[in-house]
């Protein structure tokens, strides 16, 4: 390893696999004209530099690069990188992050994986599924990346971003030796670095959490070209700590970006012409931008009633329903969402200003996670069965036809079949539109995993799992065939999947919409006839329904302002 390498490795911000020796010589890959890849970096201080600094007392000195990584951090323009994404909206938000710092730095990009020279897949690690899926994967790259190598062609490389990186460091860069590098959700900006030291032969890893990273100076580079819908990251981390969850331990503490930089995307999204945006985070209407000085002893707003955290109150900063307010502002012509929100922060202003404004829809994911109150104890929830269900009377008196959608966990720690048929009755007292459904999956460094026993039999988890989704489509089926004659208005994303003659969109509710793709008027009678494209408004007319889409004719082609103006 290199001496600079050491230094950086004692700091934690660098792994290795135990490479023998510094490589001394270029392999000599030409990339181009004049370039050459994988050049000799030479030495820079080594150790006893540092030790030396130490004994009298010395701060270290600063690490940076050596001359040989400066060079090759600069000789990125020829080299073509394959973004794979798993996971939540969180992690497709954070690979447009890490397009967007590459592309900064002179990295192309190819949606091809065999004419990649880096291979980085943005990971998940909520659930033991999700990461089997990148072991599965790792285990078809290592064949490709022996092809290369038989092939004498340049070297690939493969870099594990995102949660799983996080959370599984040590065992990637030992498990699977044909990872190059590792990078944490708060070290994106270090990905060049990363890269430069891998292609001296070498694995890198930064890993490191931060207490403010938020990436609000970098604009993403929205992966889905034309695209008619995006994603805004508003917020990092959780400090919710439920018991089950690896969120806080994967992405760290709360922080939220400032509102200006927020607005400034979406504004830039909307001259693009990105009809419908969605404001993400871990916990997203616990928003609080503290960048501003003079609003830095504002009282903080109430919890929903009934409810409570395993935190203080965080009193200052701009909150969610400013923001909120702030966003719908922007493009009346915009549809805005929200996810993943905690159904503790839902006070009265947000709830009125949903109501208010014909841009937001009217659609609220209220994670449950179960039916029983003991088992929500168990869960660090910070509520009752009785409080969810007032919240979801409440939520439903403030936003007439608001459509919600859940997220449930079948077979926690200790549940009972009492416990989960509690479960089963919220989902038929409550009927969601959608819902997410999942067995328990145990994750080192949780609290359950510390102190819980995970002693329901995969066996019953997946049975009781079953039950639940069962349910779950009866009652989704039976709200959506309410909506059967009346007209929907649909923001169309573009042809069905399954039929080219048709078209696909999502209704207010964030519910899939199918209808015939055929020449439709326009309600204001300014254009001829003409067929729906992506980014169009259509008012749909419900013929039938499922408990996972609609289906209709279309009427017309319309603007979401002028659909407000005549409900």
């Amino acid at each position: 390893m290199l001496p600079w390498g050491r230094a950086l490795r004692a700091a934690g911000l660098l792994g290795s696999a135990g490479a023998a020796a510094q490589r001394g010589a270029a392999r000599g890959e030409r990339c181009g004209p004049g370039q050459r890849r994988g050049a000799a970096l030479p030495a820079g201080p080594d150790l006893r530099h540092f030790l030396r600094g130490a004994a009298k007392g010395e701060p270290p000195p600063e690490p940076s690069p050596a001359p040989g990584l400066s060079r090759l951090l600069h000789h990125s323009a020829c080299v073509a990188v394959y973004l794979e994404t798993y996971g939540c909206q969180m992690n497709v938000n954070d690979t447009e992050i890490a397009w967007a710092i590459l592309q900064k730095n002179g990295y192309t990009r190819t949606k091809r994986v065999d004419e990649a020279d880096v291979i980085l897949l943005v990971t998940c690690s909520i659930r033991e599924k999700a990461e089997q899926a990148i072991w599965n994967r790792l285990r078809h790259l290592r064949a490709l990346k022996a092809r290369r190598q038989q092939q004498a062609a340049s070297p690939l490389r493969v870099g594990i971003l995102g949660c799983m990186a996080e959370r599984l460091k040590e065992e990637i860069l030992h498990r699977e030796k044909l990872v190059d590098i590792v990078a944490g959700p708060d070290a994106y900006r270090d990905l060049p670095r990363l890269l430069a030291v891998a292609e001296s032969g070498q694995q890198a890893a930064n890993v490191l959490l931060s207490l403010d990273e938020t990436y609000a100076d970098i604009l993403p580079v929205q992966t889905s070209a034309g695209g008619t819908t995006a994603f805004v990251s508003i917020m990092r981390g959780c400090d919710n700590m439920c018991s089950y969850c690896i969120v806080p331990f994967t992405r760290g503490r709360e922080r939220s970006r400032p509102i200006a930089s927020i607005l400034q995307e979406v504004r830039m999204l909307s001259d693009q012409g990105v009809k419908e945006v969605t404001l993400l985070g871990q916990n997203v209407n616990s928003f609080r931008d503290t960048s501003e000085v003079q609003f830095q002893s504002a009282a903080a707003p109430g919890l929903s009633r009934g409810f409570s955290t395993v935190y203080r109150a965080k009193p200052g900063g701009l909150r969610f329903a400013h923001l909120l307010d702030q966003v719908s502002r922007i493009d009346p012509e915009m549809r805005i969402r929200f996810t993943s929100p905690h159904p503790k922060d839902f006070p009265d202003e947000v709830l009125q200003l949903i109501q208010e404004r014909h841009n937001i829809c009217k659609q609220l994911h209220l994670p449950a996670q179960s039916g029983s109150t003991r088992v929500l104890e168990a869960m660090r929830r910070g509520y009752t069965r009785e409080a969810y269900l007032e919240l979801v009377h409440h939520v439903r008196d403030s936003i007439p036809g608001v459509s919600l959608s859940s997220d449930f966990i079948a077979g926690f720690c200790g549940e009972t079949e009492e416990d989960h048929q509690q479960t089963v009755s919220l989902l038929q007292e409550v009927r969601y539109n959608v819902g997410f459904l999942f067995a328990y999956s145990m994750r080192q460094k949780t609290q359950a995993f510390h102190r819980l026993q995970d002693d329901v039999p995969a066996e019953v988890k997946q049975r009781r799992l079953q039950e639940l989704i069962t349910v779950f489509r009866e009652e989704a089926a039976r709200a959506n065939e309410a909506m059967v004659g009346q007209c929907q208005l649909v923001l169309v994303e573009g042809p069905s999947k399954r039929s080219a003659l048709e078209l696909c969109g999502r209704n207010d509710g964030n519910i899939k919409v199918i209808f015939p793709d055929a020449e439709v008027e326009d309600a204001a009678g300014c254009q001829a006839p003409a067929r729906a494209q992506p980014g169009d408004y259509v008012l749909v007319k419900v013929t039938s329904a499922s408990s996972q889409t609609l289906r209709g004719v279309p009427l017309h082609r319309t603007t979401l302002s002028r659909s407000a103006a005549c409900p």
